[in-house]
């Protein structure tokens, strides 16, 4: 699925930025992580939905390239999307945008895991099918 299938619409605030005047790097991770939740709340309602059917996932690994920098008051856009998932992974792909214009990409792969355990486990089909029509 393209990184624009979904989109979070956000304002660069003060405090997110460093003494260059730029957004501080560790904020693009925030933003994307903010970004998925709300994929989620579009797709299956709410995080709960996940956690009622038995499962949770955990970021496994992250990936960030930063392109041009935000500033202060900044309009962005995080634009979601997501690979076709795996036997236990799902790798979701992220476009930051002013505009038209390309600010930072990112990726991040979650593992399903049992909600009440932790433990590793395969998406259950209704994840699946949900996730696929999105």
């Amino acid at each position: 699925m393209e990184p624009d299938r979904f989109g979070m619409p956000l304002r660069v605030r003060y405090v997110e930025c460093d003494m260059q005047g730029r957004v501080f790097n560790g904020h693009y991770l925030t933003w994307v992580d903010m970004a998925l939740n709300e994929a989620v709340r579009h797709i299956f309602g709410d995080y709960q939905t996940l956690i009622d059917g038995g499962i949770d996932f955990v970021v496994a690994a992250a990936e960030l390239q930063f392109r041009r920098p935000a500033h202060f008051d900044d309009d962005l856009m995080v634009g979601v999307g997501f690979d076709p998932l795996g036997r236990t992974s799902l790798r979701s792909t992220y476009r930051i945008r002013r505009g038209e214009e390309l600010i930072a990409e990112a990726a991040m792969i979650h593992v399903c895991v049992d909600a009440a355990t932790l433990v590793k486990q395969p998406w259950p089909e209704w994840f699946r099918e949900r996730i696929g029509q999105g």
